[in-house]
């Protein structure tokens, strides 16, 4: 099955490279880069030399020639590469959040007109399997609504209230450098930002809608020094409390046979460089303090392409994906 990366010079688009290279049927043929066509891929990913002796290309889009592409661009970008590969039968997973949201939300959210609205998957496997499996499009979801979704879905019915604390590794805020990445403001540090007025508030509100929650949602991030991983602290404010058992019992349910949620206690460096989630909870009674870990860059964007990739190619949903994280 040949793969075609838009916008692969980032680091998105280097963890598709690495982590599609253990895929059984999948070979990336195409690596698309404005700025950098004719560098060999392994000058700017330096961990991929032996992996790949590809070059970036700058191909028009009616000339990529590929099975799947995934759309690793800039938001507001992919809704101008999307329509018109999905024309020629190549089946699309964007990572940007062009195709996340309904039109009128998207464009209040990201303040610009949605220029080639059409509906998608949101592709969270756990959650929504079934609209995923043989899609011809999925929108990747958002990093820090990954780990907040699943950290809640189980109880999102029973609470009145949700509160999402989520601290974040410098890497999600990409490879161009920036004042608020710049290590002496990062090192030795945590930053909160945006504290009310984040986009990936929306599609958390949209997804706990979606599971049949009527709670009100907030959000908060803060920036931390590491490189990778998202930990969530979600606080479930419930309509009638729950006791520790009864809580457990319901996550365990809930994710019963989901190969990358594993109930235990969320380390960052237990699911760095892996597709795993990693959740526990515990009750106050009316509170559940649930909290995840994730990799942003993995379960939070390339992992969980390459897993609805496999989903909506009928492909096995671990391949290329069975890696453990690093720890230390």
């Amino acid at each position: 099955m040949k793969i075609a990366i838009i916008g692969a010079s980032g680091y998105a688009g280097g963890e598709l490279i690495r982590l599609l290279a253990c895929h059984s049927a999948a070979k990336v043929v195409c690596a698309t880069s404005r700025t950098l066509a004719g560098t060999p891929l392994d000058q700017i990913h330096p961990h991929l030399k032996g992996f790949t002796d590809l070059k970036f290309e700058n191909p028009a889009v009616d000339a990529i020639d590929a099975d799947v592409a995934f759309l690793a661009v800039p938001h507001t970008a992919a809704m101008t590469y999307a329509g018109k590969l999905l024309s020629r039968g190549i089946r699309v997973i964007d990572l940007s959040a062009d195709y996340r949201l309904p039109q009128e939300v998207f464009e209040k959210v990201y303040g610009v007109p949605h220029t080639d609205y059409f509906c998608a998957p949101y592709g969270i496997p756990e959650i929504h399997r079934k609209e995923i499996i043989g899609a011809k499009f999925t929108a990747n979801p958002g990093c820090f609504p990954t780990g907040a979704t699943l950290a809640a879905a189980p109880l999102a019915k029973l609470a009145h209230t949700i509160i999402f604390d989520s601290k974040t590794g410098v890497s999600g805020a990409g490879d161009n450098p920036s004042a608020t990445t710049h290590y002496p403001n990062v090192g030795d540090n945590v930053g909160p930002y945006k504290l009310t007025t984040h986009r990936h508030l929306a599609e958390m509100m949209q997804e706990m809608a979606c599971l049949g929650s009527e709670a009100d949602v907030y959000f908060t991030p803060h920036l931390i020094p590491v490189n990778r991983g998202i930990l969530t602290t979600a606080h479930i404010l419930l309509n009638e409390p729950l006791g520790q058992k009864e809580v457990e019992k319901l996550y365990q349910d809930y994710f019963k046979g989901e190969y990358f949620i594993r109930y235990q206690k969320p380390i960052l460096a237990a699911v760095r460089g892996s597709n795993f989630c990693d959740i526990m909870v515990e009750s106050e009674g009316s509170r559940i303090v649930a909290i995840s870990a994730i990799d942003n860059l993995v379960k939070g964007a390339s992992g969980q392409a390459i897993q609805n990739m496999n989903l909506m190619c009928g492909f096995g949903e671990k391949d290329g994906l069975k890696g453990a994280g690093i720890l230390p």
